[in-house]
Formats: structure tokens, sequence, C-alpha cells
């Protein structure tokens, strides 16, 4: 049964975008049918990481939810280029970076529904075993469909009390939305901080697992989301953690 895996913050500067990328890759790279939706629309990046550039997008998802086009023909290919192979394929739906798109999505809005729909159709055209959506930060009707329709809900926090309270606030909506399983991911942890007492105390207080505890790494900082850092760095501690969290997806 095909999966959808949603990743949230509840800030923005968690490294939400590069989390996603990297996870998901982790995931297609076990020979696994992998997509990725963009639904950031007020500020989509992840096309970045992934060297995919406006201009090579000729449609998007903001076509799909303006009924110019099906959302599968938004999803475009990013697999070879990154040296995944047979079984594995990733799928990549961005959002449009034109300013008087984004403009008309901040003014008017979209038919939530239609998003719903819009998974659902990529899924069964692409005959996905993984959905995975890069969420807007924050709270919003657009984030509770995510949230709610989602099998596993990842929520990425750094070790700070605003993503503390942030997340206890998000963790409180999704159990009211009834998510079947949530993990959690700790990112950009200050080499001072003890990771193991660091995940104990987050788990002790939010009574749900932490899937994986990420490094505040300066290689990751130097790639400058000029690329999908587990593939041009497969063994970096980084990379095999991101490997450790993709087994549990798969295995979720």
């Amino acid at each position: 049964m095909p999966k959808v895996v949603s990743i949230h913050s509840y800030r923005g500067g968690t490294g939400k975008s590069n989390f996603t990328a990297n996870l998901a890759t982790a995931v297609a790279m076990q020979g696994h049918r992998v997509a990725i939706v963009d639904t950031d629309l007020p500020s989509p990046g992840i096309h970045n990481l992934f060297g995919l550039e406006p201009e090579q997008t000729g449609k998007t998802l903001n076509s799909y939810l303006w009924s110019e086009s099906s959302i599968e023909d938004a999803a475009y290919d990013i697999g070879d280029s990154l040296g995944i192979g047979e079984p594995g394929k990733l799928f990549l739906v961005p959002s449009s970076v034109k300013a008087d798109d984004i403009a008309r999505i901040l003014k008017d809005g979209y038919d939530v529904r239609l998003m719903n729909d819009g998974f659902r159709n990529l899924v069964k055209a692409l005959q996905l075993d993984f959905l995975f959506i890069d969420t807007h930060p924050g709270l919003s009707k657009e984030t509770f469909l995510s949230i709610a329709i989602s099998h596993v809900l990842i929520l990425i926090l750094r070790p700070d009390k605003q993503d503390y309270q942030g997340t206890a606030v998000t963790m409180d909506v999704a159990r009211q939305l009834n998510v079947r399983k949530m993990l959690l991911a700790i990112n950009k942890v200050h080499s001072k901080l003890n990771p193991d007492a660091l995940k104990q105390k987050v788990e002790e207080t939010y009574r749900e697992p932490v899937a994986g505890i990420f490094p505040l790494s300066e290689d990751v900082v130097q790639l400058a989301s000029e690329g999908v850092f587990c593939v041009q760095f497969p063994d970096h501690p980084v990379s095999q953690e991101f490997i450790k969290v993709a087994q549990r997806i798969s295995e979720a």
C-alpha cells in the first residue's frame, strides 16, 4: 500500500526542504518509487536541491491547482540525474517561483480539496510506493490537509525553545486529526549537546519517538542547497543518519 509521508515544521529555518529532499532520495535509493510534492506554494525552493531550474518546469503544482494541467504532467523524473537505479524512481512536483503566481496564491488561495485529489491521482498515475509532501511551515487549513492524510508525519525541530513550543502545538493538532504515526527529527544539533540525552528529553516531553538526530554540519551548509547531500557525500555521518531514517520509514 502506498504511504504518504508529510514533512513539517512549526517554524521556518529548520531545514525542512533539505531534510525532505535527502530523505526521499534515500528511500528511492532503497528501490522504491517515490515522488515529492512541494506544497510550500508561498515560498517554494526544494527544486534547487535537485538542480531543476524554473525554465525547465513549464508545468507546476500551480498549473494543476488552476486546472491548466494534470498533476502527473507537472511531475518531473529527477532520479536519473541522481544516479538512482531501477527499480527506484524519484519524481518532483515543484511549485511555481514566478512572482505573479506566488502573488495569486497569496491573494486568492486555492481549493484545498483539489490537493487531496491530486495526491491520489499522482500515486495512481506514477504507481508510487511513497509520496512525500514538503509542507509550508506553521499551521493553516492547507497544512491540516497534509497532516490529516499522512500515514507518517515527521516533525522537524531544532533544540530551541520556540521550536519546542511550536512542535507541542503541532502535535496536539496532529493527535486531534488522528495521524496514524508521528516521528520527530531533531536538526541542527550543536556539537556541545549530548545526542542521547537530547533524544531522551524530547521523547519524554512529546511521547513520540525520535527517528533521527542531525548535527549542525558545516559540510551541509557549504553545499548551499546546490545538490542532495546524501548523494554527493554518501559516507558522511549526516547521510548515514538519513539512510537510517529512510529504513525506518520503509518499515513503518
